[in-house]
This record gives C-alpha cells, structure tokens and sequence, in this order.
C-alpha cells in the first residue's frame, strides 16, 4: 500500500528538477538534433527509469547496490559513458560542427540515437540503484512489488515531462542557438558538464 503520496511528489519533484546528468544530456541532444532529439532523450532516460524501478520491486536493485563490485562496475562504466559523451560535444564545439559524431553525414543527432543515449545513461547510472533502493521503500507498507512499482512509474512519468520542457525550451530558442558562435559555446558548456558529471561519479565513494 502506498502511504504519504503528497509527501512522495514533493521529494520526488524536487530530485528531478535538480540539474543532472539526465538534464545535460537532453540539452546537449536537442542542440545536436533538435526538439525530436531532445524528447527521444527524455523518453529514453524515462525508459531507463522504469527499468531501474522494476529492478527495485523486484530486489535486483538492492543486490546491485549491495554488491561492492557490481556498484563500482556500475559507477565506473556510467562515469566513461558520461565522459565519452561529453568530449565527443567538446570535440564538436572546437572543430564547429553541430552535429553529434555518431549522426549521418548531412543530418542531425537522429532520435533513435539520442533514445539509446538516454537510456544507455541513466541504466548505467548507480545512483538510481540507491536512490530507487532508499526512497521508494519509504513510502510503501506491505507487499511492495505493485506499489514500488507505481511509484516507479510516476518517477518515470514526471522525469519525462520535465526533461520534454527543457527539449521544447531549447528547440524554441533555435534562431538563436543556430548562430555558429553561441551553439558552439553551449556544445562547449554542456561538455565540459557531462565530463565534470562523469569525473565526479567515478570519483564518488559510498
């Protein structure tokens, strides 16, 4: 039974509008590919989201969390893709392109490529093995699996919707952020912030 849901949304609503990883990623991809690139990216963080929640109502979260090993792996392999991401927008940034080096010649970061990111970013991500592992609980009594499970899904559901009003904000201000000059500063900015995101979790002890 979910308990405290009004309580659940207020720490749940503040978690997400804090600026992350996630929030990065998705400015970086709408840049690169536009609103189709920013939302695909949303979606894919939300996807990874769920499955961390199903991890989480079914225990497979709390035995990664539990498992030295399996955490530092984790944390290490999110950190590098992190990195990766940031120093391929870094690299754009000088050389003046504006497109992400995995797109097609001619064309724009493709959706399909930025939903990989997205999920690829967040399931390598072991802060959501202890964040689903230590909150969600919280507000659950009694068997847990189909209320852990919900509330998962409403994490995923606001993420989405936060993370697609950054996508649409940034593809608003497309005039400007077509001049050469600004989009390869942003590319810049959000580099250097995914390299610091990922140099800080590799960094990060528990």
């Amino acid at each position: 039974m979910i308990v405290h849901f009004t309580a659940f949304l207020g720490v749940v609503v503040l978690v997400i509008v804090t600026p992350g990883p996630d929030t990065a990623l998705t400015i970086r991809n709408t840049l690169l590919g536009g609103r189709a690139a920013g939302l695909a990216t949303a979606a894919g963080v939300a996807l990874g989201q769920a499955v961390w929640a199903l991890a989480a109502a079914v225990g497979i979260a709390a035995l990664v969390q539990a498992s030295q090993t399996a955490f530092t792996a984790l944390r290490l392999a999110g950190a590098a893709y992190l990195v990766f991401l940031g120093v391929q927008s870094l690299l754009a940034a000088i050389r003046g392109r504006a497109r992400d080096p995995a797109a097609p010649a001619g064309g724009g970061l493709p959706p399909a490529v930025a939903l990989r990111q997205g999920l690829a970013s967040n399931l390598a991500n072991p802060k959501m093995a202890a964040f689903f592992t230590s909150l969600l609980p919280q507000f659950v009594v009694g068997p847990s699996f189909a209320p852990l499970f919900a509330l998962g899904l409403v994490l995923c559901a606001l993420t989405l919707v936060w993370l697609a009003a950054y996508a649409f904000a940034v593809a608003r201000a497309g005039r400007l952020l077509r001049r050469p000059r600004v989009r390869r500063a942003l590319e810049a900015v959000t580099g250097a912030v995914l390299v610091a995101l990922g140099l800080r979790i590799a960094t990060d002890r528990r």
